[in-house]
């Protein structure tokens, strides 16, 4: 079977192992990839339908959890994969509520890695071996409301989050700064919020700590 994947981290050489594994893995897939969320967005709204996507929790575009609420309230029929430098127990069970069909450590052996991609296309779950499926747990105030954004409200957050003004969104969206300041204003009424910097502190509450520097690592 021919299979359609999409590969989203903001780290080339790694994008490029993981495109690798994944061509050792599946019988010729067709393979996208791309390093931010916007660049997500655009591959989804496109006419591509894909079969997994392989995501990075950090990258730019996404606080944390972020990314993965928007891709499970925007597209929840599509097997998302969490791919994470983090082996954080914590994690994991936030990523397992969050609707992610696999957690792969970005330490995972080639072997195991294959083993998860193969297990998640046909319809199973995917998880560390020292994890143990946890009970759902309900959302957070500002999860439920993030999931609530469309996809351009969305794109117009992040960009909101790394500083850029709304003439500056306007040219990179290609729209008019009225129309840029409709989305701002859309997104301040869901998130429940008035204005930029109360914006960006509630979609902080998503992000995860960065795994800890082995000291082999400095």
């Amino acid at each position: 079977m021919d299979y359609t994947i999409i590969i989203a981290d903001d780290h080339p050489l790694f994008r490029t192992a993981l495109k690798s594994s994944v061509l050792q893995a599946l019988d010729e897939p067709e393979i996208h990839e791309t390093g931010s969320i916007a660049g997500l967005q655009t591959l989804l709204e496109s006419a591509l339908s894909p079969d997994l996507i392989l995501l990075d929790l950090n990258m730019p575009g996404a606080h944390g959890l972020s990314g993965l609420i928007f891709l499970r309230g925007q597209y929840p029929s599509v097997p998302v994969a969490v791919v994470s430098a983090s082996e954080d127990s914590q994690v994991v069970h936030k990523v397992m509520n969050h609707g992610a069909n696999g957690f792969i450590p970005k330490s995972t052996p080639l072997h195991d890695l294959k083993d998860a991609v193969i297990n998640i296309l046909q319809g199973g779950n995917w998880w560390p071996e020292n994890i143990q499926p946890s009970e759902a747990q309900g959302k957070s105030d500002i999860e439920t409301k993030l999931a609530s954004l469309t996809p351009q409200q969305f794109r117009v957050l992040g960009m909101i989050s790394e500083g850029l003004l709304n003439k500056q969104i306007a040219y990179d969206l290609s729209v008019s700064e009225a129309t840029v300041k409709a989305h701002v204003t859309a997104i301040f009424k869901k998130l429940g919020v008035r204005s930029r910097t109360q914006a960006v502190i509630a979609i902080k509450e998503l992000e995860i700590d960065p795994p800890p520097i082995k000291k082999n690592q400095i």
